[in-house]
């Protein structure tokens, strides 16, 4: 993270008044609504998490949505966030309350409407993949940017999957889907379909250029190879990752292979991209014992266009950085960059504390 040759990122930065100005970062995975378990969430893995979670969903209505959210997306967007890819999964009418929370804060809302054939709660799940592409069409009619998200190859079938890559190729919609996140998964999938997830979204014809794996945390290399060539993005969502206990991402094989890379912050446990930026490349050098993995331009287009280019939006608005903040202090103006990566809380944007 130490001086590097000018980026599009850098390039689009001004300096005003004291102040860095910078494209504001992308949100390209949130469970919003799992903001209220910071801290409160049992269980000693990621399964035992997940029955907490399933609470906490089961008791969310349009009226909390709206609320909760507006409030969780103005701490992202204090922190830095302008964007934001919510997968969502609780009902229609949430996520239309939803959107109307992301306008009130001010951050830009693509709506990753996700597909639950089976498991999860029975307020998760569609009966047919004709009704869940009914249920985008009234988002769509609603005047909502949206994407397809089979949750996972754990809720969604194979058959499932064909109908809705098709669907989204048809469109030209984005598609996400939660994959490789849990060694239990990858056995599961395995037992099932005689391959692993990312083999069977390949299969299934769901990997390509508008694809964002999320997670991909225990990926193998044939897994990895597939990812790079259908030039589809892997989101990592580090905070969480570590929180759950998930493990590390793969992250010097990912760079070898040049597979975008982009952020989220998935259980919203804690909201800060440049600490989702800092952990990758700390992981990157725990993995294999060097520094400056990934270079300061490349972590700040995996925190800004690459996660707009996985949520499918052209504009978002800047940030700005407030060059008089203490954890600045000293450093030289050629240094900010690598600095705000390096050394930076989310507090650092200009505005974080109004």
């Amino acid at each position: 993270m130490g001086s590097d040759p000018p980026s599009s990122t850098l390039l689009a930065s001004r300096l005003v008044a004291g102040t860095l100005r910078l494209p504001g970062f992308v949100n390209a995975h949130s469970h919003t609504f799992q903001r209220a378990m910071r801290g409160s969430a049992a269980g000693e893995d990621f399964w035992a998490w997940r029955e907490t979670m399933l609470a906490e969903a089961e008791r969310q209505t349009p009226a909390l949505v709206r609320s909760s959210y507006e409030q969780t997306y103005r701490e992202m967007r204090a922190a830095g966030y302008t964007a934001v890819g919510e997968f969502h999964y609780l009902g229609v009418p949430e996520a239309l309350a939803a959107a109307e929370a992301a306008s009130a804060a001010g951050v830009e809302i693509v709506l990753l409407h996700v597909a639950y054939a089976r498991g999860g709660l029975p307020r998760f799940r569609q009966e047919s993949v004709t009704a869940y592409v009914a249920e985008i069409e009234t988002l769509r009619a609603a005047g909502l940017r949206v994407a397809v998200a089979p949750h996972s190859v754990r809720a969604c079938s194979a058959d499932w999957l064909e109908e809705i890559g098709r669907y989204a190729d048809a469109e030209a919609l984005p598609l996400h889907v939660h994959a490789d996140e849990q060694p239990r998964e990858i056995e599961e999938c395995l037992a099932e379909h005689g391959c692993r997830p990312i083999e069977l979204l390949a299969r299934t014809g769901c990997l390509g250029e508008r694809t964002t794996v999320v997670h991909a945390t225990h990926a193998d290399g044939p897994e990895l190879d597939l990812l790079a060539s259908s030039g589809s993005v892997v989101c990592a969502c580090p905070t969480t990752e570590a929180d759950l206990g998930d493990g590390f991402l793969p992250a010097e094989r990912i760079r070898t292979r040049s597979i975008p890379l982009c952020i989220g912050s998935d259980s919203n446990v804690r909201i800060d991209p440049l600490e989702e930026l800092r952990q990758l490349e700390g992981i990157a050098r725990r993995q294999t014992g060097r520094r400056g993995m990934f270079s300061t331009p490349e972590l700040l287009r995996f925190g800004a266009e690459q996660g707009a280019r996985a949520i499918g939006i052209d504009t978002w608005p800047d940030i700005e950085i407030d060059l008089e903040h203490p954890s600045l202090a000293g450093v030289d103006l050629d240094a900010v960059h690598a600095a705000l990566v390096a050394g930076c809380g989310a507090d650092v944007v200009k505005g974080s504390k109004e």
